[in-house]
């Protein structure tokens, strides 16, 4: 289907064929209009062209609306203050645009036409550890960015680069090697993920006291980082263990976020191994790299130490050592030169930024990035505790992601179960709403923050009620499915004859924004953007339920049937909007 064209494009486009025919010169010139609360919509680019073309503004802006040919679109254009044009749009063209829209499988949001490639690196968590409140932002935003950019038309390549090298795998292997039995299975039946981390934290601690306490061990360990990485395959054998035993418990925590990750998205450092002495030597063949004290190293002028002295990206340590720079920029080459991305995004902690910024400029300077590919670091804040401060246990350990999840889970089935007689549900629907009201309050807390700000983790304001949570359009959304269900043999149908209520036009208004608002997150990076129209959208939806009677007391045919339409149009939208940021919609709540 066609895009459908919202009502502030149809409005831009009157504007401008009255700007070009009441000033030929100022043809190209941009209305500049915008929602306003003054009127529909505001324009004030006769500000800008009136200082160009030296005129009053005033007269000219009155000249432009004198200019504009009556239509079926524009009720009233006000001229205001120094030159604004305050505009006010007919009933029918808000009903009638909407009727477009709902008329269309996608709700009029097209498919973007310069879409490419972007290869999204998010959720990356790491082998033999457990995951924790810090890994759950990269995962939830990662998420949310695939979805809406896949609903834009962008292929969408994920990747998840888990820690899966690395000298630790040498302590691990040993210890393995010499108590054999520490990743057997209690039953041959399917593994939990608690078992599994289980079984990993328990080597892992045993490893590292070994490690620390014992000299000959140490010794020992050392040994086998060395087979590993010289491709050892009984050592590569074990190393594997690790990996998959990490993955059952991976994708269990993934389960439990109601997130679909694939094992064949699944490349960690690990990957790119084979990459990394071609990568070096690249580098230092075209003078991107230089030997500083034995060690592969890039300079920048802008990145320097406390010291004042430059410090450098180091690819390649000075005792032949890879280090993350190598891994990363090894990536960036698989990901142009293979996988063809023309954006590559990276959902990774604002910390490592500095580390990015480098790694990025170095792919810039040796190429791999250009014009044509783009990296992009979507840099996220921290998740802090109550007091402000990051999010610890009592006991100031770091929080396991599981424990969080079950306790949100558990806080949401309570408030089901609270609403739940009234509603009539049974007892398997108030479980599953549970999950998904507390995975769903989870996922909005942080998805409703801009993601470079840190932002408060609170549960009990997570699945109240009322605010800015995603309870509140959950409820929203089963509000309208109840409606339909009283509403007998009345239908949702578009009326664009009547006159619509201050609170129908409102809410009309917004859900035109709908495709704009999807078109913004995904070219800014923005899931927030989306995450607060879907608010706006579930507020003014409360306001016309207030305000403007559907079922009871019965309005006249014509006016219940577009009620029902715009009820029908809001519930479409708000579904498919918390569709795109991982959040299930429950029919009864």
């Amino acid at each position: 289907m066609a895009s459908v064209p919202s009502l502030a494009s149809t409005v831009q486009q009157r504007l401008a064929d009255g700007l070009s025919a009441a000033l030929p010169d100022a043809a190209s010139a941009d209305p500049l209009l915008r929602r306003s609360d003054r009127a529909d919509f505001q324009a004030n680019g006769i500000l800008a062209l009136a200082k160009q073309l030296k005129g009053n503004p005033r007269e000219l802006a009155t000249k432009v609306v004198e200019a504009i040919p009556a239509n079926d679109v524009l009720k009233e254009i006000e001229v205001s203050g120094p030159g604004f044009l305050n505009i006010t749009v007919t009933d029918a063209a808000i009903i009638d645009t909407l009727a477009a829209r709902a008329a269309d499988a996608r709700l009029g949001v097209p498919f973007n036409e310069s879409a490419g490639t972007t290869v999204l690196d998010y959720a990356q968590p790491n082998v033999a550890k457990e995951m924790h409140v810090g890994h759950l932002r990269s995962a939830v935003i990662g998420a949310a960015m695939v979805e809406i950019l896949e609903f834009t038309g962008e292929t969408v390549v994920r990747r998840h680069h888990i820690g899966d090298w690395g000298t630790q795998f040498g302590m691990l292997i040993q210890y393995l090697i010499e108590h054999p039995h520490e990743l057997d299975h209690s039953s041959e039946a399917e593994v939990s993920g608690e078992e599994a981390m289980s079984n990993l934290n328990r080597l892992y601690k045993a490893s590292r006291a070994l490690f620390d306490s014992d000299e000959e061990f140490k010794t020992r360990a050392r040994a086998r980082v060395v087979d590993l990485q010289a491709g050892d395959e009984e050592t590569l054998a074990l190393w594997q263990r690790f990996v998959d035993e990490s993955k059952i418990y991976f994708y269990s925590v993934f389960d439990k976020l109601d997130m679909d990750i694939r094992d064949a998205d699944v490349v960690g450092e690990s990957g790119y191994n084979d990459m990394l002495v071609e990568t070096c030597r690249i580098l230092e063949e075209s003078g991107v790299a230089v030997r500083s004290e034995g060690a592969l190293c890039v300079f920048f002028d802008d990145v320097k130490g406390p010291d004042g002295n430059p410090t450098p990206l180091i690819v390649q340590k000075s005792d032949g050592g890879f280090g993350y720079a190598a891994t990363d920029l090894s990536a960036i080459r698989d990901r142009v030169q293979n996988l063809k991305a023309t954006s590559l995004l990276y959902v990774v902690d604002a910390r490592q930024s500095l580390h990015f910024k480098m790694v990025f400029e170095t792919a810039r300077r040796a190429g791999w990035l250009n014009d044509e590919v783009k990296a992009v670091q979507l840099a996220f804040g921290t998740v802090l505790g109550k007091d402000g401060k990051p999010f610890k246990t009592r006991e100031g350990e770091t929080v396991r992601l599981v424990d969080l999840l079950d306790e949100a889970v558990d806080r949401a089935t309570a408030v089901v179960r609270e609403k739940a007689e009234k509603v009539g549900l049974t007892e398997t629907e108030i479980v599953e709403n549970g999950q998904y009201v507390g995975i769903g309050a989870v996922k909005y807390a942080d998805l409703s923050t801009s993601a470079a700000r840190d932002y408060k983790f609170d549960l009990d304001q997570m699945v109240s009620l009322n605010g800015d949570t995603s309870v509140y359009l959950q409820y929203a959304y089963a509000r309208i499915k109840s409606i339909f269900g009283k509403a007998g043999d009345r239908t949702p149908v578009a009326h664009p004859e009547l006159e619509l209520a201050p609170a129908e036009r409102a809410l009309g208004l917004h859900l035109d924004q709908f495709a704009e608002t999807v078109s913004e997150a995904a070219t800014e990076y923005a899931p927030h953007k989306l995450t607060a129209y879907l608010y706006q959208l579930a507020s003014l939806y409360t306001t016309f339920y207030d305000q403007c009677p559907v079922i009871k007391p019965e309005p006249a045919k014509e006016v219940a049937e577009n009620r029902l339409f715009l009820c029908d149009l809001t519930a479409r939208t708000l579904h498919q909007g918390m569709a795109l940021l991982g959040i299930r919609t429950p029919e009864r709540l």
